[in-house]
């Protein structure tokens, strides 16, 4: 399994990628204007970087349940200094986009940035393929149900395993016929996008229906609601670890790239996995 992401290539086929979550946001659920300020995620970066990231997502929209949409200038504001920053410092960290406005994605790829990741699945923008076909860069399509602002208001499926692969199956051609190419695609079901507890446990449980064409899967569920709804739990600090046992869950089911905002534990978590899968 290669995917490519602008001009970085990985071999997936003994490997997870461990890509770190900077949200240079007010308003995000887990960590909202910790590093809202250019010095402050720079410092972060780094220490994901040390961690040993080898993606950082960078992201200047909050896409947490009730968020309201930020404007394409604001947006621009927040992440393309610090994505000029990290592609300086780390020229061998690939930067990933968090976006789904098609002028935010241009401009970050021409600030260095090598994957746009997009959390409509390119129904926000018409103008997304576009860019990711002519930059070359990464591209990766998540499911959500409904926007941000509304989306766990009241989320229904039939099968959400079929449908949420059906989704990303349609998106995945429309990306391909406008010319992205198949070894640029990476596929996410969008924990907690539009989803019921049932609904994220019923994807989790089959993550291997979402590897489509070979192309890696994304897993996002770090720190997220579902994990302390299951455990009852109510400290941000609490779902720390069960992040850590879905990462290794994760891999063993043959995810690919993990989303994540603590790098070092799930990076471990991972390799040891993989060394346990690979010992035979």
């Amino acid at each position: 399994m290669i995917w490519r992401a602008g001009t970085f290539e990985w071999d997936l086929s003994r490997r997870c990628l461990v890509m770190g979550i900077l949200n240079v946001t007010p308003d995000s659920f887990s960590d909202g204007g910790r590093f809202l300020a250019r010095d402050a995620a720079l410092d972060q970066a780094r220490a994901m970087v040390r961690e040993g990231a080898d993606i950082l997502d960078v992201g200047g929209e909050s896409t947490r349940p009730g968020a309201e949409s930020v404007g394409v200038d604001e947006e621009m504001r927040r992440v393309i200094p610090v994505i000029e920053a990290i592609v300086k410092e780390f020229p061998e960290t690939a930067v990933s986009v968090d976006t789904s406005k098609a002028p935010v994605a241009e401009a970050a790829v021409a600030a260095g940035a090598q994957i746009i990741n997009d959390v409509t699945g390119l129904t926000g923008d018409s103008g997304m393929v576009r860019v990711a076909a002519e930059s070359k860069a990464g591209l990766v399509l998540m499911h959500m149900q409904g926007e941000p602002r509304t989306m766990q208001a009241a989320p229904a499926y039939e099968d959400p395993v079929a449908e949420v692969r059906a989704f990303l199956e349609c998106q995945g051609r429309l990306a391909m016929e406008g010319g992205v190419e198949q070894c640029r695609l990476a596929f996410d079901p969008g924990i907690g996008f539009g989803k019921a507890l049932s609904h994220n446990l019923q994807i989790l449980h089959r993550l291997d229906a979402f590897q489509l064409w070979d192309c890696p899967v994304l897993l996002g569920a770090s720190r997220k609601s579902f994990i302390a709804r299951v455990l009852g739990v109510e400290e941000m600090e609490a779902r720390y670890w069960p992040t850590v046992a879905l990462t290794a869950y994760a891999v063993e089911q043959g995810v690919r790239i993990v989303r994540v905002h603590d790098v070092l534990p799930n990076r471990q978590a991972a390799r040891m996995i993989e060394a346990v899968r690979q010992a035979s």
